[in-house]
């Protein structure tokens, strides 16, 4: 419970921040987004497996098995954020055919960059969201908190946060 406190009262730093950050980059979602990203992924500069048994190394990015190397740079994570927010993006961008404010682009492509795109296009808060539900599209968000059918408290933090930041307007 603790982390899930410091990990929240980030949140209203975070969108502080974005909120300049929105105001100076003419409201780039993808700023945002790794704003949320970095608030809610640790940064590991080895190879980690996640609580369901996935490879990554850097803020999260996914790997396809154990990789052959021990050790990245601080520079090479960030290109991979970079790059993982690219794509996110993109497929956020393809999915929803709504327009959006930047607040909620970027908790999709947090969301996204997390689970993938097949899971946004195959969920209920893409369908909600896509029919102009967007309150009902909001509370989707808390479903997406299980690995391996166990509610992880990790998972419940983040979503929790893309929710507030969803929400937000400026």
């Amino acid at each position: 419970m603790r982390d899930s406190i410091v990990i929240l009262a980030g949140v209203g730093t975070l969108l502080f921040f974005a909120s300049k950050a929105n105001a100076s980059s003419g409201g780039d979602s993808r700023v945002i987004a790794r704003r949320l990203i970095k608030n809610t992924e640790q940064l590991s500069l080895t190879p980690y497996q996640d609580e369901g048994g996935t490879w990554h190394i850097g803020y999260g990015h996914k790997l396809s098995g154990k990789p052959s190397y021990t050790k990245i740079s601080q520079y090479r994570a960030d290109v991979l954020l970079t790059a993982d927010i690219n794509e996110a993006t993109r497929a956020v961008d393809r999915l929803v055919k709504i327009p959006l404010n930047p607040y909620q682009k970027a908790a999709l492509v947090s969301f996204t960059f997390n689970l993938g795109p097949g899971a946004l296009g195959r969920s209920t808060l893409l369908r909600d969201l896509n029919s102009g539900h967007i309150d009902a599209a909001a509370d989707q968000f808390r479903r997406w908190v299980y690995v391996n059918g166990q509610r992880s408290s990790g998972l419940a933090t983040r979503r929790e946060a893309e929710k507030q930041v969803f929400n937000y307007s400026a």
